[in-house]
């Protein structure tokens, strides 16, 4: 028994930092059925680990069949079956349909209804993927679940820490702000040091026929990205009329209801004739949408709730005096630098930009870093 005891404590750490040999660590890979999760599911096999896939059936696959460009669909479970068959690992479809839809639908069409934009991937992450799925992973033994995510992990002492992928144009950091500590430290993200050119060439070298599938673009559950009709089928009536009103209170209009506009809209408004308009603020309780200059949508103090702090207890004094990080208030921007300032009980917050941002709107995320690192991050409820 103590021969045994000293083998194990001996044993250096494996390349997803397990202190076991490949043969005798589980791993459970999330795969959607697109290139990187199955080249993760691939390149674990070839380096010996304990591979199981599972694929999540998250919305109608009857409509999904015909959508093209976004994950989780029908023919994606379907792709994702091919790769487990080909590259001999056990592969396993669940249905989440009802829990994603209660989770993840159902808020989507609330936070519209409410003037919000929200992020539903973030969402789906938060609540399904890294919540059941994790929880399935560990019901199957596994050591941890791997994914296709592009972003970094590096250990600290005993904790996981989260940073932007090498691949800027693939950082998925923003997406993953929710992730909790105890969660990120049973994650593994093998694609986040690569590039993703090089994914492709090893999805070819493993011979896998997703190597030239294009990568999902839109939210899964949206037909051709019109997210409008998606509400009004689960929230009939949605659509109510109102006044398309401008910040010096003329009534320029009228619309077809909120949910249409997003902050920072210019085309599609409405309203001719005028100087360029853009969608300035959505007063859902009137049922007005807002509209002014370009120069009305610059934003300097935000307030944030639900805030996941990944900052480590170094940093969790950062209330009064606040501290200086980078933030990321839209997926497709750069981050900015700002000043944050955290409530004593680190659920809420209020983020000082140094450079004022356009088009914020309630329901989007703020992420914190630290350069390359992320710190958190909270939902967007308010702006000045």
């Amino acid at each position: 028994m103590t021969e045994n005891i000293d083998l194990i404590t001996n044993l250096e750490l494996n390349s997803l930092g397990i202190a076991k040999t490949p043969a005798d660590t589980r791993v459970v890979v999330a795969m959607s059925g697109g290139v990187d999760s199955s080249v993760v599911a691939a390149m674990l096999k070839e380096q010996g680990y304990d591979v199981v896939g599972i694929t999540l059936q998250l919305y109608d696959h009857g409509v999904a069949v015909q959508k093209k460009g976004a994950c989780c669909a029908g023919q994606d479970i379907h792709d994702a079956r091919r790769v487990a068959e080909a590259i001999d690992i056990p592969h396993y479809v669940l249905d989440y349909e009802t829990r994603f839809q209660d989770s993840v639908m159902q808020e989507f069409a609330d936070s519209y209804i409410r003037g919000e934009t929200p992020i539903p991937c973030v969402r789906c992450n938060q609540e399904v993927k890294f919540k059941d799925l994790l929880a399935t992973a560990r019901d199957l033994k596994a050591d941890i679940l791997a994914t296709g995510h592009y972003v970094q992990q590096r250990l600290s002492g005993t904790h996981a820490q989260m940073y932007r992928a090498v691949d800027d144009l693939k950082d998925q950091s923003y997406f993953l702000f929710a992730t909790t500590q105890d969660q990120l430290d049973y994650l593994r993200f093998p694609l986040g040091g690569m590039e993703k050119d090089d994914v492709r060439l090893l999805a070819e070298k493993y011979g896998l026929q997703v190597a030239d599938k294009p990568d999902s673009q839109d939210i899964c559950f949206v037909p051709n990205g019109n997210y409008a009709s998606i509400i009004e089928r689960l929230r009939p009536g949605a659509s109510e009329a109102g006044d398309i009103v401008h910040l010096d209170g003329e009534i320029l209009g009228q619309h077809k209801g909120i949910i249409h506009y997003t902050i920072g809209q210019r085309k599609g408004i409405g309203i001719g004739g005028r100087e360029p308009l853009y969608v300035i603020k959505l007063d859902a309780a009137q049922k007005r949408v807002i509209v002014g200059p370009k120069e009305a949508l610059k934003i300097s103090e935000i307030t944030l709730k639900e805030i996941n702090w990944l900052g480590g207890q170094e940093n969790q004094k950062i209330q009064e005096a606040g501290q200086e990080i980078q933030v990321k208030v839209r997926s497709t921007r750069p981050p900015v630098p700002a000043t944050l300032f955290l409530t004593p009980d680190m659920t809420a917050a209020r983020l000082e930009l140094h450079i004022p941002q356009e088009g914020i709107s309630p329901g989007q995320a703020a992420v914190f870093y630290a350069g390359d690192r992320v710190l958190g991050g909270g939902w967007i409820t308010s702006s000045l």
